[in-house]
């Protein structure tokens, strides 16, 4: 039996009152009400009210109705989890990480976020090396090409879908992978933990990138290391992952609470 009982009155369906109601199903939802009858029971509200209000929750995605499990949080909470996390001081927080981990290596260093159907570098520290490569701190590239596109395809669920992207023909050099050979890559980049590339957005450039995940375990970004071919090649690149999956999850942890 629920003992989460709200009192507000229900004849108030305007203003505020309607989103205390709402935010009292997300809480009873939170709270493990599963069903619509216990959704009901953990509120007090009838269920004409109840049923209202479920249903624009559903429709707005903050609450969805998954077969064999009853209602659960919807993907728009996460989505706007994912934004708050962002919202900290991520790019401050990384920074250092970031530096270390170009020191570390010897080859560039950046942090990307997904926006939409692409990738944002929100952070780049340049290799002091002579041949190097740059990404300017706010360049816009391609979720499709690029080991940092690809871990954020891999990992982030919650943007939106990106099928018809994967299945373009779309090719920014001869070594882009699309289709069935882009799936392919994308579903051994979470059992693996990061991911590599060699030539497919810019000829000559490699890279390896691995995801940083927030406090609860969301996906935040993608770190990355890149350079030229001849360091950063796709066999060479296996020398590199573990250094970013290191400074990955020490992000994760300076960012936990």
């Amino acid at each position: 039996m629920w003992n989460m009982t709200l009192t507000q009155p229900e004849d108030r369906d305007t203003g505020v009152g309607v989103l205390d109601r709402a935010v009292a199903v997300l809480d009873a939802v939170e709270a493990g009400a599963h069903t619509f009858t216990e959704i009901v029971e953990a509120t007090g509200f009838s269920r004409t009210t109840t049923h209202r209000l479920v249903r624009s929750l559903v429709d707005h995605e903050l609450i969805a109705l998954r077969g064999g499990y009853g209602y659960r949080l919807g993907p728009r909470l996460l989505r706007f989890a994912q934004r708050a996390m962002m919202e900290l001081p991520l790019r401050d927080i990384a920074h250092p990480f970031l530096e270390r981990l170009a020191e570390m290596t010897g080859e560039s260093a950046q942090l990307y976020v997904r926006s939409g159907l692409e990738r944002v570098c929100i952070d780049a520290v340049p290799s002091a090396r002579e041949l190097r490569t740059i990404v300017p701190v706010g360049a816009s590239l391609p979720l499709t090409a690029g080991s940092a596109g690809k871990v954020i395809l891999a990992f982030d669920h919650f943007g939106p879908p990106a099928d018809r992207l994967i299945d373009e023909e779309f090719k920014w050099t001869d070594v882009t992978p699309v289709g069935e050979n882009l799936r392919r890559q994308l579903a051994q980049i979470p059992r693996r933990g990061w991911a590599a590339s060699s030539g497919e957005r810019q000829a000559g450039v490699g890279s390896v990138s691995a995801p940083v995940f927030g406090p609860f375990g969301e996906f935040l970004a993608a770190i990355s290391v890149s350079g030229p071919e001849t360091r950063l090649g796709r066999i060479a690149a296996k020398r590199y992952a573990p250094a970013v999956v290191a400074t990955a999850r020490e992000i994760r942890a300076a960012l936990t609470p």
